[in-house]
Formats: structure tokens, sequence, C-alpha cells
């Protein structure tokens, strides 16, 4: 039989609550009555009060839990996830607050809603996750705070939002690309389609798209190109099935290998643009003279490349998320922050070739 706190108090000679304060309020003993009570605890095998339950007890957990429909090795690769973790964790490590990633599958959905049933934390920080995901009405049934970049109808009254202007930001860089004459524009993304495949995506509209981030991105840039006079019907889109490099140049050769090719693509992401330059000189192309590559987080490598791309802030956008979870603010006005973004050009885009 498995030992209990009991089976130690037991052994001892002492209370339960004496055995719990042996491991939760030291203070409160005598060094040679605790040290009693631990080597009875390990001759037993007992490793301790249960953490979940001791959590419950406190109705403290000491844990933000933060969603994302990825594998668990995105969190420490992609870059721009890490950023915004190191800032998240700067965050909650002095409020002596752990995180628990959740890597939430597309594919169960019912185990994705369980893990945030099951999840022992004081609030979710939702990274990236489509918004028909049911996991996103489970964690607003726990009552808890959430933090979000991502706004979606049924957010919570302790629903937090820190993010950005998405169409704005891609908007500026629309704007770039119709003032260098580009008018075949092609955009490349994840969730642009409900399924996870790569390949064209037809949208008569971004107001289709399903998932906030791409809706928003593709919507800026529809608003700039229809005011330098290009139709959206004009406009090529491929979906991608993950926010990968090689899925980047996979979706880029498609519209390269065709004709009339674009003479700019735009990714809605840094990690993609880099595939579509891979394509690029894969096939003797020179970007910013023959196509023009536009990307979006300015992620470290980006300047390396040479690419043009939007800045966000995401190592503040996670100090920012980890703050309100922490300190939820009473004046549900004070639970919306918006960061500045900022369109940095470098030698990818260049005149739309004649």
């Amino acid at each position: 039989m498995r030992p209990t706190l009991q089976t130690v108090a037991d052994t001892v000679g002492v209370s339960r609550s004496t055995v719990s304060n042996a491991y939760s309020r030291p203070d409160q003993l005598s060094n040679e009555l605790r040290s009693r009570i631990l080597s009875a605890a390990a001759a037993l095998g007992y490793a301790g009060p249960d953490p979940a339950a001791r959590s419950l007890r406190k109705r403290r957990a000491g844990a933000i839990g933060v969603l994302f429909t990825a594998t668990l090795s995105y969190a420490f690769t992609d870059p721009y996830a890490v950023q915004f973790l190191r800032g998240l964790a700067s965050t909650t490590e002095q409020g002596r607050t752990g995180l628990l990633l959740l890597p939430l599958s597309m594919d169960d959905e019912a185990a994705a809603v369980a893990a945030v049933n099951d999840a022992v934390v004081d609030g979710f920080c939702v990274y990236c996750m489509p918004d028909w995901h049911p996991a996103l009405d489970a964690l607003q049934a726990r009552g808890l705070p959430v933090a979000s970049g991502q706004r979606r109808d049924g957010d919570g009254p302790l629903s937090s939002f820190v993010g950005i202007d998405e169409a704005a930001a891609t908007r500026s860089a629309g704007e770039h690309l119709v003032a260098l004459g580009h008018r075949r524009v092609a955009v490349v993304g994840d969730y642009l389609s409900v399924a996870p495949t790569t390949g064209p995506a037809t949208l008569a509209s971004p107001a289709d798209v399903a998932y906030y981030t791409s809706r928003e991105r593709l919507r800026g840039y529809q608003e700039a190109l229809a005011a330098g006079g290009v139709e959206w019907s004009s406009v090529s889109t491929v979906n991608v099935q993950d926010n990968g490099r090689a899925d980047g140049a996979a979706a880029a050769g498609y519209l390269l290998d065709r004709a009339p090719r674009p003479t700019a693509i735009a990714a809605l992401s840094d990690i993609l643009a880099f595939g579509v330059l891979d394509a690029l000189r894969e096939r003797g192309l020179r970007p910013g003279h023959d196509v023009s590559v536009v990307g979006f987080d300015d992620i470290p490598e980006a300047a390396t490349e040479g690419l043009t791309t939007v800045h966000q802030p995401a190592a503040e956008r996670g100090r920012r998320s980890g703050q309100l979870l922490l300190d939820p603010p009473t004046d549900p006005a004070d639970r919306t922050v918006v960061l500045p973004t900022k369109l940095v050009v470098r030698a990818s885009t260049g005149p739309a070739p004649s």
C-alpha cells in the first residue's frame, strides 16, 4: 500500500498537521522533530504532500498555463516563441510563479479540452490557438484569468488582450509594396484554411479566415492593396501546414513555378519568409530584384537575411501578459494592452520588375 501523510503521522506519533508542517511550514517545528518526520517519511517511501491537493487548499497553484497548438519542441525552437516565453518568464519568476506549457492537439480535441480542465494553474496565457478550438471555451469556463493576443467572441470577464494592431501592421507593409509598384502580390500563411495542408487557399475575403491573427494580417494587406487599385481576387493565397521554413519554401515554390509569377510575396511570419527566400535562391532569383519578400515579427535572424519585415515586441508582449495574469486589473479598460509595431525595410524588397 502506498504510504500517506497519515502513515507517517502514525509512525512518528504526531498529528497529520504536524507532518504537513514539516513540508510546508518548517519554521513551526523544532529541527529535531522535523528531522524525525522526514527520516520516517524517507524510510516509508513517502515523497511528501500531493502538490495539486496542496495548491487547491491554498487556492493558489503557483503556475500559469501557456496554450499553443504545436509540438512542445516548438516552444524552444521557434525564435519568436522563445522571445515571448522569455518575457513571460521574466515576470512570473518575480512573482514566484512557474510556467506550465500545454501543447494542445489539433487532431484530438477531447484530449485538449481535458488538458485544460485538468491543468492546476492560476491562469492561462493563450500563445497560439485557432479561434474555433473548443479548448478556448473550456478555459473560459474555468473562470480563471486569461491573457491572449487574439480577440474572439465569448471572451470572459477575466480575459485580457495583450497584442498589436495586426491589420495596421500589415497595412504598412502592403503600402510599402504598392509604393514600389507591386501589383502581382501573393500571401503565404498558416490557418488560412481549416484543413492543415500546404496548398492554395481560395478566399473571397480575409473575413473567411477563422483564425484571428491570420485574418487580421490578411485584412491589412487587403486594405493597402485595394487603396493601390489591386483587387483581392487577384491576390494568390497559399496555406501552409506548419509555421516552418520548409513549409514556406514549398508554398513559395508553388507560386514561383506558375505564370504569371508574383512580383512580391508577403509571408505572415519571418520563418515562412526565410523559406520563401530559400525557394528564390533555389531558382536563381534575387530577393528585392526579381521578387520582393516581406516577413512578420523581426526575429534576430531577419537582419542577417536582409528581410523586410514588421517588428513587434515579442518579449514585451510576454512580460505584459504575465503582469495582467499575476495582478488582474479590476477595471476592464485596463485589460487591453496594444503594443506598437514598425515596418523595418531591408534589402528583400525593391521596385517591381518591369
